[in-house]
């Protein structure tokens, strides 16, 4: 019967406007007519333009799991096999299977010819995703992080450094004519956002290159009742958006590790959300920490770059060598899966961040993320994992038992409050009780690496 209702819940009745902020919270997003977060454990970003892979396959276990976003790259950036160690890497197609948005002549790319199979297989992925419910983030475009990138880039005929700076016209106006190609091609997917490019912070990508980008965006659709969502990959790690583009809304970091960037970036009344994790080594529990830590910080958005996905492996069961810079299973799918159960119980749009909450109990070397609605619901997430400086992997988590006696203060009230396994799933302790109001004492069950409780008004 749970699958029945998530697929009904997928599948819109009639067409809907695409991905939006909640207009009440525009923290969070809102989705076929439900308050939404976004949280994946997907592939390495080549589910179209690797013409190997087999994406129904892909996307169905995604659902499967209960996972509503995959990150995918546009076909203006790819790598090549033994990028960054990554075996089997879905982003590095051979040659001959890379599906480029442009064809070839005398094989060099021309900027001018559209490929039309490389659209119906973008549009079909798309038609795909949004039969599960899976929301696509398209990023257009990606720095040439090394030559053997840039070797095989239809933007090679301009030095590396410069081909996102404006300063070759040629070229930024092949990107334009690109972006506005897509908005065209694609304006009828309501499952669908935008990123302007990945890691611009590498590679010579200037402000003024993406807010071109972001302009072309909004141009392309300016005829459009619903317009598609804009992102912006910020940094990696933590920072405070500097001068925000009133085009973006969707705010993205990688490795925010502790979460920092949300609490930053608060103000903005924008989706902060982590659209890569990685290199923090291949244990599944370092990435459902790092997720449930963010999203319970107030972040709406969480993708775990997921190595077990390969061409051949479209289910997630690729074996990746110790030399894979990340992780991801089947296991990890199934946990993440738990954490949007647990998100979806909760009125989020209108609950907030509330450190406050917790006034004691916390054992040393324990995080708390406290989401609230004042004298409704209070959801805690405790968890033992941080980033070690020097260590190998960096992000190290403590799996001793952690029994905790937490210190709330709560109204005056009555009170059902249960606490959740992430891992598993199970719930324990489950129970009513009565509170005179100010401090009150919950002991948590024996956990390892971290548990959430559910403290919910009667």
């Amino acid at each position: 019967m749970k699958s029945l209702i998530l697929l009904a819940v997928s599948l819109p009745a009639v067409a809907a406007p695409p991905l939006r902020l909640h207009p009440e919270n525009p923290h969070y997003f809102l989705f076929r007519g439900r308050p939404t977060v976004l949280i994946t454990s997907g592939e390495h970003y080549g589910a179209v333009i690797n013409l190997d892979f087999d994406y129904k396959a892909y996307l169905a276990e995604l659902r499967r799991h209960d996972l509503n976003l995959t990150r995918t790259f546009a076909g203006t950036y790819r790598e090549v096999p033994g990028s960054f160690s990554i075996g089997n890497n879905t982003l590095a197609p051979n040659d001959d299977r890379f599906l480029c948005p442009w064809l070839r002549r005398e094989n060099q790319f021309d900027l001018t010819r559209w490929n039309p199979t490389y659209f119906a297989r973008l549009k079909a992925f798309l038609r795909e995703a949004s039969r599960h419910g899976v929301v696509v983030e398209l990023n257009l475009f990606c720095p040439f992080y090394r030559d053997e990138m840039w070797r095989v880039s239809p933007f090679n005929t301009v030095p590396r450094l410069e081909a996102f700076t404006l300063e070759h016209p040629s070229i930024t106006q092949a990107q334009l004519d690109f972006v506005r190609k897509i908005a065209s091609e694609l304006r009828d997917f309501d499952n669908l956002y935008y990123e302007i490019a990945n890691e611009p912070y590498f590679g010579g990508i200037t402000l003024e290159w993406q807010r071109k980008i972001a302009r072309t965006i909004a141009e392309a659709e300016a005829g459009v009742a619903d317009k598609h969502l804009i992102s912006q990959n910020i940094a990696n790690g933590s920072s405070t958006v500097a001068n925000p583009d009133p085009l973006v809304s969707i705010f993205n970091f990688h490795y925010s590790r502790p979460p920092e960037s949300v609490a930053m970036n608060h103000a903005l009344n924008r989706v902060i959300g982590m659209n890569e994790t990685g290199f923090d080594g291949s244990a599944d529990a370092t990435y459902r920490i790092q997720g449930w830590d963010f999203l319970m910080a107030g972040g709406a958005l969480y993708n775990n770059l997921d190595y077990s996905f390969a061409a051949g492996h479209e289910r997630g069961d690729f074996h990746y060598g110790d030399k894979t810079p990340g992780g991801g299973s089947a296991e990890l799918r199934r946990q993440l899966g738990v954490l949007h159960g647990f998100l979806r119980q909760l009125d989020f749009v209108h609950m907030a961040p509330a450190p406050g909450m917790i006034i004691g109990g916390t054992p040393e070397g324990t995080s708390a993320r406290v989401l609230a609605q004042a004298g409704k619901i209070y959801a805690v997430y405790l968890h033992r994992g941080h980033v070690v400086k020097d260590a190998k992997p960096s992000y190290q988590v403590d799996s001793a038992s952690h029994p905790t006696k937490l210190i709330m203060e709560l109204p005056k009230g009555r009170y059902v409050v249960g606490w959740l396994d992430p891992k598993s799933g199970r719930w324990t302790g489950r129970r009513t009780v009565t509170h005179t109001g100010g401090a009150s004492t919950l002991e948590s069950p024996a956990y390892r690496e971290d548990v959430a409780l559910l403290v919910r008004a009667i």
